[in-house]
């Protein structure tokens, strides 16, 4: 008798599709700013830059941006306890407060005005302003994700057995939260 083996099946491995779509477009977003930042290294090892200090607010900000952060994360737990007020609660909180970052940047944009530097003038301003700008543009982009996830909160489609969506948003919240990190250092250590 021929003995007749069977083959294991062997699990699918797959991954949620917008995890995936989010994920690509974080890649993305990373690729413009690396080449952003390099840009700004080569145009101020040629010269002809002027150094300035960054304005006092974003320092602040920064801090508004990670307490953010952190109340994400507490929507993510509640999420997954199906704590349903408290997660319409922590979503409502890291909105405002990334409502709150978005008007300490135009106010730093001001007080860097007030000291001279503009958009258009010399090579240092302008890179500051398009790099914050640009973060500024993803972040309203973040906001936009966060109110999807707040109605979704709303009408019950996020919790402990549907956490996809918040996931997402949080992912690409604490991207945009890192992202402005690495720009914050980057602009103190190369102003």
């Amino acid at each position: 008798m021929m003995a007749i083996s069977k083959q294991e099946a062997r699990p699918v491995l797959s991954v949620n599709k917008w995890k995936f779509i989010t994920w690509l477009f974080i890649i993305t977003i990373l690729m413009l700013f690396a080449s952003q930042t390099s840009a700004y290294l080569v145009r101020r090892a040629e010269g002809n830059w002027v150094e300035f200090a960054l304005p006092a607010v974003f320092y602040w900000s920064t801090g508004v941006l990670l307490i953010s952060s952190v109340l994400m994360h507490l929507s993510v737990r509640a999420a997954k306890k199906d704590e349903f007020s408290k997660l319409r609660l922590m979503i409502s909180g890291t909105f405002i407060l990334g409502m709150i970052f978005l008007v300490m940047q135009y106010m730093g944009w001001q007080e860097l005005q007030v000291a001279g530097v503009y958009l258009k003038g010399n090579p240092s301003g302008s890179f500051l302003y398009i790099l914050t700008g640009l973060h500024a543009f993803h972040l309203i982009s973040g906001l936009f994700v966060l109110v999807f996830s707040l109605l979704a909160a709303f009408k019950l489609h996020i919790n402990a057995k549907n956490l996809v969506q918040i996931e997402v948003c949080a992912t690409y919240w604490h991207f945009l939260d890192i992202l402005w990190i690495y720009l914050f250092v980057f602009l103190l250590y190369f102003r």
